[in-house]
């Protein structure tokens, strides 16, 4: 599948977001693949190495933990729309993931290889502050869902992630969204009443 202007430039104005200017970003024009995923469809699988960081033109993505003893899954973080979707730990640090990143609906991306990232790093200063934007995303992840179980209630976590998500009902069962926030399927019915009737 060929990459579209239009997909192109939605790229281009993420990264301008960053603080890329076009002609930097264009040293990257010949790397990005498009790619789509039908809805099941993994991004990268449980001990695989994730070797490409993608960027979401439409569609949802989550990352996922399998309990080995009951065979539960634990959502641990949801992508959509023009987001980065990569499994941070493993894409950062290029050991095996111990997670699953799967499409949740017929997803398209463009993702660029890590080895291509690297040979951009090399020639850009603004790319390899990229890099460090991508480090400091993964992190902040982690901390922020770290924080959200420790610290804030059900309902802060449920406002927080609308704000991130804001069609995510559109496209993913509640008992998703109930898994990701940590909670069962009635308790998140209740405080999507409290929020309505607020």
């Amino acid at each position: 599948m060929i990459k579209s202007a239009t997909e192109t430039a939605l790229l281009k104005e993420k990264l301008g977001s960053f603080g890329m200017k076009p002609d930097e970003f264009d040293l990257s024009l010949p790397y990005w693949k498009v790619q789509q995923y039908k809805k099941g469809e993994f991004y990268n699988e449980y001990k695989n190495v994730c070797k490409h960081l993608g960027f979401i033109i439409n569609g949802v993505f989550r990352i996922y933990r399998v309990n080995t003893e009951t065979g539960e899954e634990k959502n641990m973080l949801f992508f959509t729309d023009q987001q980065f979707v990569t499994s941070y730990k493993s894409f950062l640090s290029q050991t095996s993931c111990d997670y699953y990143t799967e499409a949740m609906v017929d997803s398209l991306i463009l993702y660029i290889h890590i080895d291509d990232l690297n040979l951009l790093y090399g020639q850009s200063h603004q790319w390899e502050r990229f890099g460090r934007i991508v480090a400091e995303m993964a992190f902040h992840e982690v901390m922020s869902n770290t924080e959200g179980f420790l610290f804030k209630s059900a309902e802060d976590r449920y406002r927080e992630m609308l704000e991130k998500h804001p069609n995510i009902f559109n496209n993913v069962p509640l008992y998703h969204i109930a898994s990701y926030l940590g909670i069962q399927g009635p308790s998140l019915s209740r405080i999507r009443k409290r929020m309505i009737e607020r």
